[in-house]
C-alpha cells in the first residue's frame, strides 16, 4: 500500500471511531486497514490511537495529525480534480441519506434533470427518517426535517416546511370533526404518533390562533419512525395526523385526506441539509447542494 492509501486509512478510523466501519467504507479488510495504521504509527514513532474492545479513540497528537492529514488529503483531491477538469464536470460517487417522503415525492421526480446535468456523478442514495451516523457511515450529506445540533456537522437551512393536520374522511365520519386542537387529548380521537428518531419520543405539536396556543401530544394506537408509514397510517384511518404541505395536497386532492383546524398556526419544520465539517466539500457535493436549493425553490408544494 502507497502512502496515500495510509493516511486515508488513519483519517477514516479517526472519523469512523472504528476499524470495522472504516475497513468497509474503504473496500478494505480490518486487517489490512489495522495494520496500514500501525505502519503509520511505528513510521512516526508516535500512538495516534488508542485502542479497546469496544472503541477507538484518537490520541492528543493523533488528533493534530489528523487535522493535517485531513487538509493534506484535500489538497491532493483538489489537484486532482483541476488536472482532470473535474470542476467543471463533477464526476464520482455521492452518498446521501434523505426522508422517504421526500425522497418520493420531490427528489426521485426530480433526479433525471440532475442526471443530464452532471452524468458522470452516480448518487447513493439512502432512504430513511432514522439518525445516521453520517462520519462513521462515509455519507457525504444529509436532508432531515427538524434541527441538527451535532456539533461535527455543518448544517444548512434550505427550507421551511409548512405543515398541517389532516386525517381520513371515513376516520372523521366516525369520530366526528374536532372543533378544537384540545379535543384530540380525549376520546373517542387518536393522533398517529411519530417517533424522533433521535430519542424514541413522540413529537409533540405545538400549534397558535391568535393568542392561544396548545402543544398536543394526544393518545395514540399506532406510532412510526418513518414518514411513509406514518402517511400510510393515517390514510387507513388509525387518527389525526400532522404533515408537510408536500406530502399531503396530493392526498387532499385525491380526497383521501381533509384538513383540520385551517384557522390555527403550526410552526414550520424546517429543513436542513448537513455534511461533516472536518470533510472536504468535493465539486460533486458542491453542485448536488447548489441543484437542492434550486430545487426547493421551484417546489411550491414546500
Amino acid at each position: 500500500m502507497d502512502r496515500f492509501d495510509t493516511l486515508q486509512a488513519f483519517a477514516r478510523v479517526v472519523e469512523a471511531g472504528s476499524f470495522t466501519k472504516a475497513a468497509q467504507t474503504l473496500n478494505m479488510s480490518k486487517t489490512t486497514v489495522s495494520q496500514l495504521v500501525q505502519q503509520l504509527e511505528a513510521r512516526l514513532r508516535v500512538k495516534l490511537l488508542n485502542r479497546t474492545t469496544r472503541q477507538v479513540k484518537v490520541t492528543p497528537e493523533g488528533a493534530a495529525y489528523y487535522e493535517r492529514v485531513v487538509r493534506l488529503l484535500a489538497d491532493l483531491e483538489d489537484a486532482d480534480n483541476v488536472l482532470a477538469g473535474d470542476l467543471a464536470a463533477p464526476r464520482g460517487r455521492l452518498r446521501i441519506d434523505v426522508p422517504s417522503p421526500f425522497a418520493r415525492l420531490v427528489l426521485m421526480p426530480a433526479l433525471p434533470d440532475f442526471h443530464r446535468r452532471y452524468p458522470d456523478i452516480q448518487i447513493i442514495m439512502g432512504v430513511s427518517d432514522r439518525h445516521v451516523d453520517v462520519i462513521g457511515e462515509n455519507i457525504d450529506c444529509v436532508l432531515r426535517g427538524g434541527e441538527i445540533t451535532v456539533p461535527s456537522l455543518v448544517a444548512r437551512r434550505v427550507a421551511d416546511l409548512r405543515l398541517g393536520a389532516y386525517a381520513a374522511p371515513a376516520y372523521l365520519q366516525a369520530t366526528g370533526v374536532p372543533a378544537h386542537p384540545r379535543e384530540l387529548d380525549e376520546a373517542p380521537y387518536h393522533i398517529i404518533g411519530f417517533l424522533r428518531s433521535s430519542s424514541g419520543s413522540i413529537a409533540s405539536i405545538p400549534m397558535r390562533r391568535g393568542g392561544e396556543s396548545v402543544a398536543l401530544k394526544g393518545r395514540y394506537v399506532v406510532a412510526a419512525d418513518d414518514g411513509n408509514a406514518y402517511l400510510a397510517a393515517g390514510l387507513a384511518g388509525m387518527g389525526v395526523l400532522w404533515l408537510p404541505t408536500y406530502m399531503a395536497e396530493p392526498h387532499v386532492a385525491a380526497g383521501e385526506l381533509t384538513r383540520l383546524f385551517e384557522d390555527w398556526q403550526l410552526v414550520p419544520m424546517p429543513l436542513y441539509l448537513a455534511y461533516p465539517q472536518n470533510r472536504h466539500l468535493s465539486a460533486k457535493l458542491r453542485v448536488f447542494i447548489a441543484w437542492i436549493d434550486e430545487l426547493v425553490a421551484a417546489t411550491q408544494s414546500l
